[in-house]
């Protein structure tokens, strides 16, 4: 047992692959391949630099020798140049042209936009298949009549595969600024110390197009199609709160999502996988505690607090660089990433794997349906001859009887009884049963269920190289 604290993420939530993107060995095996790309492309552009050098430097990508780093940095107390000095040692006839016109941001941001870029890869392939999994489950119980809540109160009946288009609708916003943020994410390029380019310039011999042309080199090697126009030392942190605000749109369907579940597993209509010899509490044995969704809410919660810390950063830096982001930065990126990745990992083994009761539904749905009905029936003995006035007091004063009786004495909804044999209905029992019929209350339900399904099968369509993912819970 490890007595030093560790992140219950990377113990507990988060995915082997999420942690890896956000690695210290994913970090600084980036950071030599943008030494690389830098200097092949200042090769490329005539500055003196052998293919030797750039050979050596390929040789030493991911044998990062960590020790000699963490020596130097205790002399410099500056995390880029430790690892320069660690790669030329490695490197020797490539050592003085290792980050050459650069600064420290260089390798840094350029690494962290990179590392943003796979995690949001990541999160995407998880939501592809969150979506698969719930427009699975919607079509599955499309059909399935269901008692529908508004403030928590019975309402209008929906169906299960319906409210199931809710939680899906939720995920298709959040995919699309997903797709929006991924899709404009540029490197920051090698802009220098200011953003004004100058260390290049004086690199270049005052040779303008080589010093955008550098830019464009790198980005094309790092796999990007472009670099932000300017900058200061840094990117605009604004870019974090974009990409943390995708993983806190995420948390908030998925917090969503969870709470519906943990009310209808009070309701005991549906249970969230268990595994056989799962213990729900300590005390009470016969519990199920809905626990995944219930650690769906709690990881979400955090990645909804975790968006104020780009938000602040963002509205807090001085002039072209300030150094009060750094600390927070190497904290909330990656977490957020780890934990939203630990979310949707949930999400997917829950809608997956959820038992759905339809026998208590209908019980649930029986229970208030006759008080839903009374529109119906009204209308109905209307048209057979009935006065409306009378017949709309007489249900009021049963309706008001039967609550009473169900609320202070514990009886069953009898309501359907006493109209029956109140004379002043004009109703039989068979057109009765024919009033209370589920279909005659749930609206457009299944077409709207079946009519969305076809937009998301499109959607899915286009996303179908991220199919496919096998999710395992930890804990």
């Amino acid at each position: 047992m490890n007595n030093i604290y560790e992140t219950p993420l990377c113990q507990r939530y988060a995915s082997e692959k999420m942690q890896k993107i956000f690695s210290n060995d994913t970090k600084f095996s980036t950071w030599r391949k943008l030494w690389i790309a830098l200097a092949e492309s200042e090769k490329e552009l005539g500055i003196d630099i052998t293919d030797e050098q750039i050979k050596e430097m390929k040789e030493h990508i991911y044998d990062i020798n960590y020790e000699t780093a963490k020596a130097r940095e205790k002399i410099v107390r500056h995390d880029v140049m430790s690892h320069i000095y660690a790669y030329g040692e490695l490197c020797p006839k490539a050592k003085p042209i290792i980050h050459l016109g650069a600064t420290s941001c260089f390798v840094g941001d350029n690494t962290d936009i990179i590392q943003m870029k796979e995690g949001l890869l990541q999160i995407k392939r998880l939501l592809v298949n969150a979506i698969k999994a719930v427009a699975d489950f919607a079509d599955k119980y499309k059909n399935q009549a269901t008692l529908a809540y508004t403030h928590f109160q019975a309402a209008q009946p929906t169906t299960v595969g319906k409210r199931a288009t809710l939680w899906l609708q939720d995920l298709m916003f959040d995919l699309d600024k997903l797709d929006f943020v991924l899709n404009n994410l540029k490197l920051l390029g090698c802009k220098g110390t200011t953003g004004t380019g100058a260390s290049f310039l004086e690199l270049f011999n005052g040779d303008k197009e080589k010093v955008k042309q550098l830019e464009i080199k790198i980005a094309e090697k790092m796999g990007f199609k472009g670099v932000y126009a300017v900058s200061g030392q840094t990117y605009s942190r604004k870019v974090d709160f974009e990409v943390l605000s995708v993983l806190s749109s995420i948390a908030q369907s998925a917090h969503k999502f969870s709470n519906d579940i943990r009310l209808l597993s009070h309701l005991k209509e549906f249970d969230e996988p268990f595994e056989s010899g799962q213990v729900g509490s300590s005390a009470m044995a016969y519990k199920r505690n809905p626990m995944r969704s219930e650690r769906i809410a709690s990881l979400a919660r955090y990645v909804i607090a975790d968006l104020m810390n780009p938000a602040v950063t963002a509205s807090a830096q001085w002039f072209e660089r300030t150094l009060d982001d750094s600390a927070n930065r190497r904290i909330s990126i990656p977490e957020g990433f780890l934990a939203t990745d630990a979310i949707l990992s949930l999400y997917i083994n829950i809608i997956s794997g959820v038992s759905v009761y339809p026998k208590i539904i209908e019980k649930h749905l029986n229970d208030e349906i006759p008080f839903m009905a009374t529109e119906n029936i009204l209308m109905h003995c209307v048209q057979k001859g009935g006065d409306r006035q009378e017949l709309h007091e007489a249900i009021r004063e049963l309706s008001v009887a039967t609550a009473k009786s169900i609320k202070a004495e514990g009886k069953k909804n009898d309501l359907l009884e006493r109209i029956l044999h109140d004379k002043r209905f004009y109703i039989t029992k068979d057109e009765l049963k024919n009033l209370l019929s589920y279909d005659k209350f749930i609206g457009l339900s299944i077409d709207q269920t079946e009519d969305y399904l076809k937009t998301v099968k499109e959607k899915l369509n286009e996303n179908s190289s991220f199919l496919g993912v096998n999710v395992e819970i930890n804990v």
